[in-house]
């Protein structure tokens, strides 16, 4: 009994804590709302990628080192990609273009169905010569020793229609450069239309050798490619679930 008391005592005091935490990041929310009554959505700051808190550097298999060698009397340096001056990005700092083109089309269907009825009866109706028995000596013998039946059915059915397009261009910063010669980069573009701002955010792995000669690249050729679309405004305010009542599906078990 003690210790389903104190089950109880920390299961309100957990839902209290949560309960609390969620209220007054409801009210920080609600702050900045009425804080920014007449504005237009403010625009998120120019920053260093690398210098964000949740920035890690990338690792990852890389192939023995390789010396550079040059040829005698040459101006040709082997593994060099142009005898002139690259102008595609190719260390820490540099810009490039990723071309975003996401064209997704997907649909399953599955349905499964089961039916499945199970009976089992055992009786002994003459039971080591219960015949020859009185009818008041037969009624302490066992008739029916098992009896059961069963009836299990389930029908699942599901459905995924699915088409996502975007068309787009982003430019993106290399931010590391790894031992093997590729790059990792990350780019942010934010667009505000009336109220309401649209975010693209997009990182991942590229080779210099699939950029093309416009310094751009393709998305498909992004190796780890990460794509986040979205974006916060009235609009996405007005379609987001309250925080009350998120709270309420948090919180309650059923």
């Amino acid at each position: 009994m003690l210790k389903s008391t104190t089950r109880s005592r920390l299961a309100r005091s957990l839902l209290s804590t949560a309960a609390l935490a969620s209220l007054l990041t409801g009210c920080a929310a609600l702050g900045d709302r009425i804080r920014q009554l007449g504005e237009p959505t403010a625009l998120s700051p120019i920053d260093n990628p690398a210098a964000k808190p949740g920035y890690k550097p990338v690792q990852m298999p890389m192939p023995t080192p390789q010396p550079v060698t040059y040829n005698p009397n040459s101006l040709w340096r082997n593994g060099s990609r142009a005898f002139f001056n690259d102008q595609r990005a190719h260390q820490v700092g540099d810009i490039l273009t990723v071309k975003v083109n996401i064209n997704d089309t997907a649909q399953f269907q599955d349905q499964t169905q089961l039916n499945r009825t199970t009976t089992e009866d055992t009786e002994i109706s003459n039971f080591l010569g219960a015949n020859a028995l009185s009818p008041a000596a037969r009624n302490w013998l066992p008739g029916s020793v098992l009896t059961a039946s069963g009836n299990s059915q389930m029908n699942g059915q599901g459905t995924i229609n699915r088409n996502d397009q975007l068309l787009t261009n982003v430019a993106a910063v290399v931010t590391q450069l790894l031992p093997n010669g590729n790059m990792v980069i990350e780019g942010k573009q934010e667009i505000r239309l009336n109220n309401e701002v649209r975010e693209l955010i997009i990182a991942g792995v590229v080779r210099p050798e699939d950029i093309q000669s416009d310094n751009a690249i393709e998305l498909p050729k992004i190796a780890e490619a990460r794509v986040a679309y979205g974006g916060r405004g009235t609009l996405t305010n007005i379609q987001t679930e309250r925080w009350g009542q998120q709270v309420v599906d948090v919180a309650l078990p059923f």
